[in-house]
């Protein structure tokens, strides 16, 4: 039987709760999270809240899969939507996209929002949907290679440090050289240049890259072209700033972003992600404290990012993280532990919202100490065992109060989102995307001149040159030799060899013989910088 507030514990009849009460009775707005649970089936009329001014100190939702993560991105999406806050999020599985559509009313929801003193109405929030390089439903996401800059494309390419200095290096030759790098033939026609006859100048020049490098780093791209990472890069580029949006009527806009086939590209998404929050960091105007967030950025599947990173890319994370708390911009990370996270980063994480952890091997078990670890002190007799006890729908929650100070654990039963748990129609989504104002900005890719093509030019205009150099001398030549009086009849050389070598020798060093050799280079050239742009 649910149990009402009416009913529940007091602060004044129960010692958690009064120790956790003060810490959550907050005078700004805030975020309703949910009821605070004494234990498994005592609730309390404490609400658990997370001050809307303390959202971009950032934060973090953990839990095991299947506890209710996403449940908790979208309860969190549709409250900053409805105070006028616009929300950026990874929609990893499809499930977020009903928050645009009104939920659907049941017993289980309208149980759990009466034990928590929630007033549950059906609600479809402001929404777009958005899909990277224009892989699934949504208005194309792209970024230029330039833009998006070595340090982020060797953490998709896996490169080492040494690798990932080098392929600084040819950045900055192709701005030194005035060669555009908008996508990824553009890098390859650059790469390969560099290890081609006529790059050699230019690739000693560069010093610290050497050929077997370079041709590591082109292996790698062609890598990622043959799963389809080309149509991330390209034109027209994307303006982070875009997701700054506020509905007509007032509320913050949702912006979500498909990530089809997430475990065939994973480095790829979260790391087109970390560009899109860096860009942000970069148009955005310095605000410092404000009463609530520009925009709340959710991270999902966040320890994609972070595997088998560079020191240089988690540095530029934890300095991006740390400096776009000034430009207004909160991130909350979304992940399956805590440990996924660096401690450079997770120290910034102003509010916790832990579910369920599991521990059935001894490195889980490891994992739940060092989450334990993390918190503040408890008024829970044994956190840890909390943490494994955990229901779905129920979490740990600390947050920053406004203050700036930790409030106490709270062990949280959650309100139901209002919009639709589920993917939503296919139909409505596409009709969405067709109506935005960026659909026509964005939807179709733009090709012009850059790299690869200014490349080519200049090695047929430069094969072209020696062509009429060639021609220019056999002229003068000729008409040296018209000039002069006829020389003696020689006598017949020694025959050596055969006349078939003769013949040989004096077709290979005749003018037409050279002709169609330097156009079967430019042919062969051309060939090589066609990679299938459109």
């Amino acid at each position: 039987m649910t149990e009402t507030p009416a009913a529940a514990p007091t602060p004044e009849s129960n010692p958690i709760a009064a120790q956790v009460a003060p810490g959550y009775a907050f005078e700004g707005p805030a975020l309703e999270l949910g009821g605070l649970m004494v234990d498994a089936t005592t609730l309390t009329d404490v609400r658990i809240r997370i001050p809307l001014s303390m959202l971009n100190r950032h934060g973090l939702v953990a839990g095991a899969t299947g506890t209710g993560k996403t449940k908790t991105l979208q309860l969190m999406a549709e409250q900053l939507s409805a105070q006028g806050v616009p929300v950026f999020a990874a929609d990893i599985k499809g499930d977020l996209s009903g928050i645009g559509t009104a939920g659907t009313p049941s017993e289980k929801i309208t149980e759990r929002a009466t034990s928590v003193g929630q007033q549950w109405a059906a609600t479809g929030f402001p929404v777009e949907y958005y899909a990277l390089g224009g892989e699934g439903t949504g208005i194309p996401l792209r970024v230029t290679m330039t833009a998006f800059g070595p340090t982020l494309l060797s953490k998709v390419l896996g490169l080492n440090e040494t690798q990932e200095s080098s392929l600084g290096l040819v950045f900055h030759y192709a701005d030194r050289a005035g060669l555009p790098l908008l996508d990824l033939a553009d890098l390859r026609a650059v790469v390969a240049h560099l290890t081609s006859p006529e790059g050699k100048a230019d690739l000693k020049e560069l010093g610290g890259l050497s050929s077997a490098t370079a041709g590591v780093i082109l292996r790698e791209l062609i890598t990622l072209q043959d799963q389809g990472a080309e149509a991330f890069f390209g034109e027209p580029e994307f303006q982070a700033s875009e997701l700054v949006q506020v509905a007509a009527d007032g509320r913050g806009t949702i912006s979500l972003v498909e990530l089809p086939n997430l475990q065939d590209r994973p480095a790829i998404f979260s790391t087109f992600l970390m560009w899109l929050l860096a860009d942000l960091f970069h148009d955005l105007p310095e605000v410092g404290d404000v009463d609530r967030p520009k925009l709340v950025f959710f991270f999902d599947e966040a320890h994609l990012l972070f595997h088998d990173a560079s020191d240089a890319f988690l540095d530029q994370i934890a300095q991006t993280v740390r400096l776009i708390r000034s430009k207004g911009v909160g991130v909350f990370f979304v992940t399956q532990s805590p440990t996924d996270v660096p401690d450079e980063v997770l120290a910034q994480l102003g509010s916790r919202v832990q579910h369920q952890l599991r521990a059935h091997t001894p490195n889980d078990a490891k994992a739940l100490k060092a989450t334990v670890n993390t918190y503040p002190t408890s008024a829970y007799a044994d956190l840890g065992q909390v943490l494994t006890g955990l229901g779905i729908g129920e979490a740990v929650v600390t947050v920053m109060n406004e203050r700036g100070a930790p409030t106490p654990v709270a062990w949280t039963r959650l309100r139901a989102p209002e919009s639709l748990m589920g993917p939503a129609d296919p139909a409505a989504m596409d009709a969405v995307v067709k109506a935005s104002p960026r659909y026509a900005t964005y939807a179709v890719a733009v090709d012009r001149d850059s790299a690869r093509e200014q490349l080519a030019a200049r090695l047929e205009a430069g094969a072209a040159k020696k062509a009429e150099e060639d021609r220019a001398a056999e002229a003068k030549a000729g008409q040296g030799a018209a000039g002069k009086q006829p020389a003696r009849p020689k006598a017949a050389p020694k025959q050596t060899g055969s006349a078939g070598g003769e013949l040989v020798h004096d077709v290979v060093t005749s003018g037409a013989f050279k002709d169609f050799m330097r156009t079967a280079a430019r042919e062969i050239a051309r060939g090589m910088f066609k990679t299938g742009r459109r």
